[in-house]
Formats: C-alpha cells, structure tokens, sequence
C-alpha cells in the first residue's frame, strides 16, 4: 500500500471577474469578447508525497477558472505535462530537494506561472530480519526490512578494510545475498537496510563458524561444537563451570555426565567422528585415549568406545575404574594391545558410565579428552 502525506499551500485569490452570458432569440450569443477580462483565480497547489521510500509524488493543480495546467516536475525527461482541470500527474523522485513549476491558463488564455518547492525525504527502513543458512563453514542470508530498497552487508571478518556486499532491488524485496565462505571463528555480521536515501537502519548478528570436532576434546573453545551428537538411555550431559578447579584440572569449563536414577544400564553419549563438521580418530596419531574424570565413588567403571572403523574391524571397547574420590584424576584408555591395524580410524566416540546396573543418579565430569601414545 502506497501511504502519502499531503501537502496544500495555497495562494492569495488574485481576482474574480464575474460574468453573465447574453442570450437572443436565435441562439447563443456569439459575442465572446468577455471572456478576455476572464482570470484564474484562487490557485491551490496539492503534493501527495508517499512515505514509503518509493518517492512517489501525486501533483494536482487546482484553482477557479483554470482551463488547464501545465506542469514541470523538476525531475527527469517528462517536459511539461498538460493537465485539464481536476486530473494529477505522478512522479517518483529521489530523495532531495526540487521546484515544481505550473503556468495555470484561465478560460481567455492568459496564463499564471508559480513555482513551489517540493523536499522529499526519505524514512529510516525498520524491522529488520535476517535469516542464516550454514552448509559447513559457508553462510547465505535472507534479509527483509520495511521501506528498504536494498541491502548493505559487512560480514565481519575483512578488517577495516573490509567492502560490503551491497544488494539493491525493489521496495519490500526479500535480498538474498551471495553467499560467503568464512575461516573457523567467532564474527560480527552488520546487515545495514538502505532506504535509497541517506537515513538508514542497521542490525548486528554474532556468527561463530565452528572447526572441525576433533581431538583433543577441551570444552574451552569458542568455534567447537561441544553439542555434536547426542545421548541414549537416559542419560544427560552439558559443558559447565568447573566445579572443582584444582589438582590436575584447574581449567575453567567441564562436561557433566549425569546417569539419573532409572537411566539403563546400557546408556551412554555418542560422537560422531565422520561429518563434514567432525574428523576421525585415526590410530596412528596414538593408540591411547587419556581422560581426565572427577567422581565421588571409587570403583566404578568408564567405557571408552570406539567405533565404526573405516575398514570394518569391531568395535573396540575399553573400561577403567576410578581410584579416587572428590578429587580429579587421568584415566587412561590403551588400545594397543587390541590388534587394531595401522591406519584405522573410527567414526563415532561412546562413553558409557558403570554399565553394569541401571542409574542411581551417579553425576562425574569429563575433560581434556586426547589421543597419545
């Protein structure tokens, strides 16, 4: 919907000459020579002026005793436009500053020329919304604004010197933008809704672009995806505050395993190790997986699990007990004497916690998960 404001100025009557016709028997009076003292009078001047940043602009020249009007707009190649009494011309303008002129002719042919300023501003969009789409590491945006005519994008990993990505089209047009590939990282992406004037709206949106999963697992890093995978049986888990930094862990941020009362003997977490987002844990980087692990019980046992190996071997389970309470401590998983062949990697990491009873809502935390020899 086109909205506008209007805009009247009008103007001192300049004179109204009043004037009766003749009539004969005959017919009409053929004496015309009245009509020469004849003048338009009480010239009113009508701009509509959108306020949609399209720049459309409605002129209708109104005045008593006008035969018709002849308009200058001030703005591209429309010349005069001739106008009968009671019609309009549009046009759209950019935004700025122009003088429109009209030369009114009375019913004798003599004409009043005036010249009114027109200022067209245009307004600030709003509502901006801006949708993300990931495929890996590279992002492509959706991007709509009310009263926007385009779209300034700075992705936010160029620096200062950074060139935006404009995109220009239509009034209400969704922008789709060309897509951008980023590095591994955390970003600021500034979409900016242009309103084809100088008033503009801008929106900021954080991206982290997570790197690969991989090894060493430390629950410190802001671009991996501590979330990849999932839990079976029950059982949950979540990267916390260290609840007790010292000893060997004084490291700021854990994983909570929790194993409530009634979680199945059998559950436990998975990680997959062979997305586009993950990478495999080949054994030739190490056949030993250490973990650090905090539980209040000794004796109870943590699974280690490997599986899904890229040449078909079994999937190789390791558990070790904990031999301390309240206190952290490294567990070591060693596979080196299970006969896996050199160059195997496996797709899916599994813990499992005392797999031999079900929960009794046993919580231990997790950390610092690596691959040595």
């Amino acid at each position: 919907m086109i909205h506008m404001k209007k805009i009247i100025l009008s103007f001192a009557v300049l004179s109204m000459l009043a004037f009766t016709g003749c009539s004969t028997p005959d017919g009409i009076d053929s004496d015309v020579s009245s009509l020469n003292s004849v003048t338009a009078a009480n010239f009113d001047r009508i701009f509509d002026v959108s306020t949609d940043n399209s720049g459309l602009v409605r002129v209708t020249p109104i005045g008593e005793g006008v035969s018709k009007s002849v308009v200058t707009l001030g703005h591209g190649s429309d010349g005069e436009i001739t106008l009968n009494p009671g019609e309009s011309t549009t046009h759209n303008y950019p935004e700025g500053s122009y003088t429109v002129t009209i030369v009114s002719y009375d019913l004798a042919g003599n004409s009043t020329t005036n010249t009114y300023p027109l200022q067209v501003t245009y307004v600030a969009p709003t509502d901006i919304s801006v949708s993300q789409t990931f495929a890996g590491t590279t992002l492509t945006i959706t991007a709509t604004a009310n009263y926007a005519n385009g779209m300034l994008v700075t992705w936010g990993d160029g620096g200062a010197n950074e060139v935006p990505t404009v995109m220009t089209g239509a009034l209400g047009e969704t922008f789709t933008v060309p897509a951008h590939t980023y590095a591994p990282g955390v970003y600021t992406l500034t979409v900016t809704a242009l309103s084809g004037g100088a008033a503009t709206t801008t929106a900021t949106y954080p991206v982290t672009v997570y790197a690969p999963f991989a090894l060493p697992i430390t629950y410190e890093s802001p671009i991996q995806n501590y979330g990849i995978g999932g839990t079976f049986g029950g059982v949950g888990v979540a990267v916390v505050a260290n609840p007790f930094p010292g000893g060997l862990n004084t490291s700021t941020n854990v994983w909570r395993y929790t194993k409530p009362t009634g979680a199945a003997f059998w559950s436990g977490t998975w990680t997959p190790m062979s997305t586009p987002n993950s990478v495999p844990i080949n054994m030739d980087n190490g056949n030993k997986i250490k973990v650090l692990v905090y539980s209040t019980e000794v004796g109870k046992m943590l699974n280690v699990e490997l599986e899904q190996a890229d040449n078909g071997i079994p999937n190789q389970v390791l558990k070790v007990a904990s031999t301390v309470a309240n206190q952290w401590e490294e567990l070591v998983f060693d596979f080196g004497a299970s006969g896996i062949p050199a160059g195997t990697s496996f797709r899916q990491l599994v813990f499992r916690y005392n797999d031999v009873t079900d929960g009794l809502g046993e919580v231990i935390y997790i950390d610092n998960i690596r691959q040595s020899n």
